[in-house]
C-alpha cells in the first residue's frame, strides 16, 4: 500500500496564480514549521518593501509577495506537498498614517501553518505602526481517509481508509500518510467517514493491564537478566511502564511487540 507518485508531479514545485489566493510550490518547509512549533525570522530573512502611504487595502499584496518569495527560497523541490497561501484583509475603517518603508514579520509563537496571522510594522515613517494580517496556508498532500464510521476501541485495517489528497494543515495533529503507522493501531475515539487519518486518532493496542503478570528483561553492559514482576498500569507497544518485581522492588522498562517489558540497567 504505498504512495501513489501522483502527488509527486513536477507541478506540486509550481507556483499557481489564481484570483483569491496563490499557490507556493509544495514544501517540506512549511511541515517542519508545525513539528517544530513555530519558525523566527532571522535578522537578513526579514523581506522589506516600500509602501509610501499604502492604505490598508494594499497591505494585502504586500504580504502575499511577502510570503511567495519567502516560501519559494525556503521550500526543496521534489517533495509531496502543494502549498496555498491566502491573505485576509484590514478592517477597511482603519487609517495608517504614510510609511516609507513596512516591514512583514512573524509574531512570536505564530507560525506559517493553517490559519495564521503575519505581522506588518513601519520602520520609516513619522508615526511608528504595527498590524496583523490573517493568513491561512493551506499544505496538500497524499493521506488515508475513512471510508466508514469506526467505532472507539476498534482495530484499525487496511479496508478502513482509502488515499485521497488532504490539507495537511487544516489541523495540528500530523497526518499519517504512511499506512504502516495506522494500520493495526486502536480508534482512540470515535472516528467519522471523511477524516484524513492523523496521529491524535489512534493509540497502539494493549497488550497487558494493570496488575497482570509479565516478562521483565533486564539488560546492562555485557548481560541481560529474564525475569517476572507484576505492571503497575496497562501496557501497549512503545509505552513505559512502571513494574513492581517479586523482591518489591519497582522498575521502568518500555512494552515491546511481544509484551514484555524491556529495562534497561
Amino acid at each position: 500500500m504505498s504512495i501513489r507518485p501522483r502527488f509527486l508531479s513536477s507541478r506540486s514545485a509550481a507556483f499557481v496564480r489564481a484570483p483569491a489566493r496563490r499557490r507556493a510550490g509544495a514544501a517540506w518547509w512549511a511541515l517542519c514549521l508545525v513539528m517544530l512549533g513555530g519558525w523566527a525570522l532571522g535578522a537578513g530573512g526579514a523581506a522589506q518593501a516600500q509602501a509610501a502611504g499604502d492604505p490598508p487595502a494594499d497591505l494585502g499584496p504586500l504580504t502575499q509577495r511577502w510570503l511567495d518569495d519567502t516560501l519559494a527560497r525556503s521550500a526543496p523541490t521534489g517533495l509531496p506537498l502543494r502549498m496555498e497561501v491566502s491573505v485576509g484583509s484590514l478592517d477597511s475603517r482603519l487609517r495608517l498614517a504614510p510609511c516609507a518603508r513596512v516591514e512583514p514579520y512573524l509574531p512570536a509563537g505564530s507560525r506559517l501553518w493553517g490559519r495564521t496571522r503575519l505581522g506588518l510594522r513601519c520602520v520609516e515613517g513619522a508615526t511608528a505602526w504595527n498590524v496583523f494580517l490573517p493568513v491561512t496556508i493551506k499544505a496538500f498532500g497524499p493521506a488515508w481517509v475513512l471510508t466508514g464510521n469506526v467505532a472507539p476501541g476498534a482495530v484499525l485495517t487496511a479496508n478502513d481508509a482509502t488515499e485521497a489528497e488532504v490539507d495537511w494543515a487544516a489541523e495540528t495533529a500530523p497526518v499519517m500518510a504512511n499506512p504502516d503507522h495506522w494500520v493495526g493501531q486502536v480508534a482512540a475515539r470515535q472516528l467519522v467517514a471523511g477524516q484524513a487519518l492523523r496521529q491524535s486518532m489512534v493509540r497502539a493496542p494493549q497488550l497487558f493491564r494493570a496488575g497482570a503478570q509479565v516478562k521483565v528483561v533486564a539488560q546492562g553492559p555485557g548481560y541481560a537478566v529474564t525475569s517476572a514482576g507484576q505492571a503497575l498500569s496497562a501496557g501497549a507497544v512503545g509505552q513505559t511502564v512502571r513494574i513492581r518485581m517479586d523482591n518489591g522492588r519497582i522498575v521502568s522498562g518500555i512494552v515491546n511487540e511481544g509484551g514484555t517489558v524491556d529495562v534497561t540497567l
